[in-house]
Parts: C-alpha cells; structure tokens; sequence
C-alpha cells in the first residue's frame, strides 16, 4: 500500500541548486533511512514534505486517511502552554477521552461527569493507550507535565515532539534526527519501540546502529541521483561499494570509447548517412560519461599537536553539587598518556559539568583539580561555532591567522585548509549563518583542531556530521596520540574510539568500566541476567494456575483494566510526589497538591482491593 509518492521535486537557492528531479515512494511497513553528505539538501527533503517549506518542481502526493506526523530538528510550540496541554492540545480523540477522564477523577463528587468519562475510556479502549502515552513521557523524561513550554530546553523540545510524534500512533512518521538529545537508555528503547510497533518510518538519522537494528530500507542521494538498497546499514555500505566500483569500471569504459570516437569527430564526418548522424548525436552522451567525476573528496584532518610532558590531568577529591543534587563526590582521578575514555550516563547526571570543572570553566565545590604545564585543551561542545552577523566561512578561519602551522614546520592557508574541510573556494564566501547544520559542525570541529590541541575534549561531535566525515573523523581520533574524552549518545562512535568508560549513575558515583560501550551492556545484561536468576532462586513458591479460569468475561476484561488503569495511576503519583521537592511552593499549594495525592492514593488503594479480589479467584 502506498503511503508517499514524490514526483520530480527540486530546491534551489539563487545559483545554488540542492537537488532536482527527485522521486520516491513509501509504501507500508517500509521502515526508510535516508542518506546524503551534508549540505545536499536532506533536511530541505523532509521540510517539504511536511509542508514547511515548497518545492520548486514537482508534487508531493499523500494517501487519503492515513495519519501522517512529522518530527523536526528545530519543533516549534506555543511557549504559554505547559508541557501537558501541548500533548492533550493533538487532534488525536482518545488523548481528549483521556484528559476528560483525568478531569473526572480530581472531581470524583460528580458521579454523572466520572461515569460518562468512564464510559468514554471503555467505547475508545483508552486504557491501554493511556498507558503507552504515560510510558513514552516517562522513557522520554517528561514526567512534569505542569512545565511550562518557555522553560525547556532544546532537548527537551526535541523529546516533547518525539513524544507527540509518537503518542498520535500515525501510520507514517517522519523524522529528522530521531536520536539527538536521546540519552543512550532512551535511543535504546526507541529502537525497541520501532520494532515492535506497527508505524511506517522515513528518517533522516547519522546513528549508524540505529540505522542497522531499525531501518529495512535505505535511499541514498549520491551526486543529484537516488539510489534504493532493500536492506539495513550493513547491506548498504556492501551494495554501496559494489555500485561505486562499478561506475568506476563503466567510466574507464567510457573514456576509451570517447578517444576513439574523438578521432573519428577531428576527422570532420558528413552527417550524410542516417549511421554518421547517429554515431555523431551519440558522441556528446559518451562525452559525459568519460567525463564524469565522483565528487569523492574527503575531509583531510591533519594537526600539529603539541608535545605532551609526563603530567597531564589530575583530580584531588573534587566535589561538586547544585542544591541537594551532588555531581562528583571526592572524585579521584590520574590521567595518563594517550587515554581514550567515553563517558556514558543518563541525562543530568553531571556529564557536561565533569567536563567544566576539568577545563576550569567550571569550579568544584571542594579539592582541586591539577592541569599539566604543556596540557592544550581543544573543547568541542554541544553549543557549537558562535555565529557572528555579517561573517563568512573564511572570515571564521582567519581569526587564528592567514596561514595555519601543520606538521614538520608545514604552513597551509586559511582557504587550503577549508578545502580540506570540504568547503569550496566558492563555499567559503558564504555566510555562516547559511550554512547546514552538518556544515557549521564541520566548520567548528576545523577550529578546535587547528589549535593543535594535545588533549581532545568532544561533547556529542557527532550530531548532524554525515557519515563520510564521522569515518574520517574516527579514523583520526584513532591515530590520535594524545588523550580523548567522548561524550556521545552515538554507541558505534564510542565503540571504535574509546578504551575504557567514566559511567556516571548520579548522585555522585562514577564507574570506571574496563571496556567500550558494547562491552559495558554486554556487561550491565549479564548482570540482570544474574540478578533474574537469584530472585528466581529466593522465590520457594510454587503458583499454579488452573486451566480453566473461573472469571466471567467481564471480570477477565475489568482486572486487564484495573492493571492498566494502576500503572497509570502509578505514574500519576510519581509525578505529584516530584512537585512537592518544589521550594517555592505556598502553603495553599501544599495544600492542594497533598489533597490531589490523597485522591490518588485512595484510588490505589480501592484498584489494588479489587485487583486482589478478581485474582484470588484464578488461584
């Protein structure tokens, strides 16, 4: 079944033309990863197919009745809303049958208003919806649904719409970069949620195990062209290199074919034949094939980095807390030459202030930290290149001077050492601010490194780079010779460039883990695996369940209802318990929210009665 059909489409801007002519197609239950190098335009695809931008050619074709939702780099929201009404304000119906039961039991007095909200939640079979919702927001980090809008962060704007994405169940979702600002906890279980949920996924993602474990289908646009591969990550790079080696082999065809044909053409034929004339309208098509080049070039990382003496990094029984939230605790630490450490943990616990406080742009609460006299720093962080008006791309580079010093006493200009970072002559007289994403990435990745650091610093380097630059870039952080510390969300990254793992659990306590990230969950799987088994082991009970049950069918569909209906109500008061941590609150707040809790806690508590009371019949 056809979900999306694109004809023809094409985006330019002034003289600059992304792409032209493009055409595709989603069809149901395709789960699609689509590819390209950054600046070629994938962002621009994706904007025109939700309708935020136009096309300058061509048509945009959706299926009639299917329910379509877009997940955008940059989401937009009313910044008066909290983070509740942005939810319940979709025109998905059972999110209003929801919001009206929840309306009913903060008033349970109004028996007419609760019983036909009720109702409600039985026509539209809204208990196991409610559930899931509550589950995403929980996975997702969103449990205070009173937050107001105008407060999140980036991050979490990014998760709110990732949420609503996924609360309104479309039959095809479209996403642009899903896992950014996704703890790794959180990519994991939105993979899992991609595999056993029903939806249809077009996606613009740089996750390259993401990509393998979640997508079935890849297009790639490769010098203005598509190409489709019916398979994951793997099969694409194999079928991918086949194809290039290929054209490679045709055009070598081509350029003997053109020689020849050239001779013939200087010898001045008279088109007299219907044969002359073919053999000459065909020259001009294998003219274009022999001339054709793969735009293939490469980012070239090169930096003279400087000398590293015997004492790099120490940490002296540092601690750091905000209020009653501790981040490090008499952390002790000793660095050594050429370390590699990836720190991995779930979003705030502390990972981006360890990172402060060890460049000193932070300070501990108390110890010290101790640099070495030859440590240079290079800091890449999330926040990226500062974009000044009126500046362009060369402009940027020319801060640190007109020539850079590389290895050996090499000097190279600020315009050779763009072309290295894949910015063309023409490019680098571009404005900054017009720039891709991707591109402003690369632009400030040159800048850290052409400070010639000898100790590497990377909070998330991999957000928006394409994957031609994340290889090379990884390949140059493993023929790095200095010390690495990687914060990233991107676990093939983290596996190919790092030793060992800082585990950071919060409050506090950090791990040292032996092993890259796949070594750790191997490890943290086995552990639960173990810890299954005990509680297994302590459990002397034995239950049997008869064969035939003695419920009604009613009574069989009431307590699914009422386990339903308490995981609900579990979340529910997890999230009236975190408001209380509140300092500011009033004392008639106090008030209202203990009365909300009690409610909550009696409806528990009548739920568990019954619960108990239906499940004492299957023993």
């Amino acid at each position: 079944m056809n979900y999306l059909t694109v004809e023809n489409i094409s985006k330019s801007y002034g003289e600059l033309t992304l792409f032209e002519d493009i055409s595709f197609s989603v069809h149901k239950d395709q789960k699609i990863a689509f590819v390209a190098k950054n600046g070629t335009g994938k962002t621009s695809i994706l904007n025109i197919l939700s309708g935020d931008d136009t096309s300058d050619t061509g048509n945009i074709i959706y299926r009639k009745d299917i329910k379509v939702s877009f997940l955008s780099q940059d989401p937009k929201f009313d910044a008066t809303f909290t983070v509740e009404e942005t939810i319940f304000a979709s025109d998905n119906p059972i999110l209003k049958v929801i919001s009206n039961y929840e309306k009913a039991l903060l008033n349970p007095e109004d028996e007419d208003a609760y019983q036909k909200a009720f109702e409600a939640m039985e026509r539209y079979q809204a208990w196991d919806f409610e559930t899931l919702y509550k589950q995403i927001l929980f996975k997702l980090k969103l449990e205070d649904l009173q937050q107001k809008i105008s407060t999140l962060s980036g991050g979490q704007k990014k998760r709110l719409a990732l949420a609503n994405a996924l609360i309104n169940k479309p039959d095809l979702l479209i996403l642009d970069e899903p896992t950014n600002h996704l703890d790794l906890e959180m990519i994991e279980w939105l993979e899992t949620f991609f595999a056993k949920e029903n939806i249809t996924l077009f996606m613009v993602t740089h996750d390259r195990y993401f990509l393998e474990r979640v997508c079935n289908e890849i297009i790639e646009l490769d010098e203005g062209q598509l190409y489709n591969y019916k398979g994951n990550y793997s099969y694409y790079l194999e079928k991918r290199d086949a194809r290039i080696e290929r054209e490679a082999v045709e055009t070598g065809k081509a350029k003997q074919l053109f020689k020849k044909e050239l001779d013939w053409m200087r010898r001045q034929p008279k088109a007299r034949t219907t044969k002359s004339k073919s053999r000459i309208d065909d020259f001009q098509d294998i003219k274009h094939r022999a001339h054709q080049r793969r735009n293939d070039h490469e980012v070239q990382l090169e930096l003279n980095m400087e000398r590293m003496g015997s004492k790099i990094l120490e940490f002296h029984k540092v601690s750091k807390a905000f209020k009653n939230k501790t981040i490090l605790n008499n952390f002790e630490y000793t660095f050594k030459k050429g370390e590699r450490i990836g720190i991995i943990g779930k979003n705030g616990t502390g990972k981006t202030t360890f990172l402060n406080i060890l460049t000193q742009t932070a300070k501990p609460d108390t110890g010290k930290v101790v640099i070495g006299d030859t440590i240079k720093f290079g800091y890449y962080t999330q926040n990226g290149i500062t974009i000044k008006p009126e500046q362009k791309v060369i402009d940027v580079i020319k801060d640190f001077g007109e020539y850079i010093p590389l290895k050996k006493g090499r000097t190279i200009s600020a315009g050779q050492l763009l072309e290295r970072f894949l910015f063309s002559r023409k490019k680098q007289y571009d404005f900054v601010e017009k720039l891709s994403g991707g591109e402003r990435k690369r632009l400030y990745l040159c800048t850290v490194l052409i400070q010639n650091p000898n100790f590497l610093i990377l909070d998330e380097p991999t957000n928006d780079l394409d994957i031609v630059t994340l290889n090379v870039l990884e390949s140059f952080l493993m023929d790095f010779p200095g010390c690495i510390i990687v914060v990233s969300h991107d676990r093939y990254f983290m596996d190919k460039v790092v030793d060992h793992l800082f585990v950071f659990r919060g409050e506090g306590v950090i791990e040292d883990f032996p092993g890259n990230y796949t070594d750790y969950r191997i490890y943290e799987d086995s552990q639960l695996v173990t810890s299954a088994v005990s509680e297994e082991k302590k459990d002397t009970k034995s239950w049997k369940q008869n064969d035939e049950t003695k419920l009604s069918y009613n009574e069989e569909k009431e307590l699914k209802n009422i386990e339903s209906k308490l995981n609900s109500l579990a979340f529910d008061k997890k999230e009236l318990e975190n408001k209380f941590n509140n300092p500011e609150l009033s004392q008639d707040e106090i008030n209202s929210l203990s009365e909300k809790l009690q409610k909550i806690i009696d409806t528990i508590e009548e739920k568990e009665a019954r619960w108990f009371e239906l499940s004492s019949k299957l023993e």
